[in-house]
């Protein structure tokens, strides 16, 4: 259930009988030409419908990470580090100071990776605390999958272009696939560089994929999103 169609009372109710929920981890950054708002977007979508017929609470994303890199892209927001930590830890007390003891971070961008140790802080700091962390993305089958299907696809292609969501209307994608960028080289240049390098943003692969195919990658990411929330968590206090 979305925390966005609940009310306090509601949410109170939950607690008597359960403790999870799941916090929803985005960034706002270039994508090529799909929506600015991706990784808040997908991140929270398929939180959204992992948890739905378990009846746990989703989170709104919180939206801004950290993604200094793409600072030369109009529109790119970026925290510093030790804010996203801040906002986290803020985040995760008040979910705590509440009474949900099992929370997943549902993270929907890379660059958000360096907060994932404050979780283990934090579940010390905690009493009762437990934390996992999942990019859903990146998990086992949905990266499988997105491989199997287009080896160089990577950041703003296709795999991040869903109907209704990320895909915006009026703006075509090239027709062509793009190759696959030079990681290595690309993690030495400034934002400047890094912008003239890439041209429109994109990492490489299609730009787009039949619906059949990104019905399939979905289905895939909202399973294993559900399996972390279901997976075995410590006996809660």
């Amino acid at each position: 259930m979305r925390i966005k169609d609940c009310n306090w009372k509601m949410v109170e109710e939950y607690l008597r009988h359960d403790d999870r929920a799941v916090l929803p981890l985005g960034s706002i950054e270039q994508h090529a030409g799909l929506s600015l708002a991706v990784d808040a977007t997908l991140s929270e979508a398929v939180a959204v419908q992992a948890a739905q017929p378990l009846g746990v609470p989703v989170f709104p994303a919180q939206p801004y990470g950290f993604t200094p890199t793409y600072m030369a892209y109009p529109g790119t927001m970026t925290l510093r580090l030790e804010t996203l930590l801040a906002v986290l830890r803020d985040l995760i007390g008040s979910l705590h100071a509440h009474g949900f003891r099992r929370v997943l971070i549902v993270n929907g961008h890379g660059g958000n990776n360096g907060a994932g140790s404050l979780l283990q802080e934090l579940g010390r700091e905690l009493p009762g605390m437990q934390l996992r962390w999942h990019n859903w993305w990146a998990a086992p089958r949905t990266i499988g999958f997105v491989h199997e299907t287009d080896p160089q696809a990577s950041h703003a292609s296709w795999m991040e272009n869903f109907a209704g969501l990320t895909r915006l209307e009026g703006v075509s994608q090239p027709a062509s696939p793009k190759p696959l960028v030079d990681y290595a080289r690309m993690a030495l240049m400034s934002p400047q560089a890094k912008r003239e390098y890439l041209g429109d943003g994109c990492y490489g692969g299609h730009y787009e994929k039949d619906e059949a195919t990104m019905t399939r990658l979905w289905n895939i990411a909202v399973d294993e999103t559900r399996e972390q929330i279901e997976a075995p968590w410590l006996d809660s206090e």
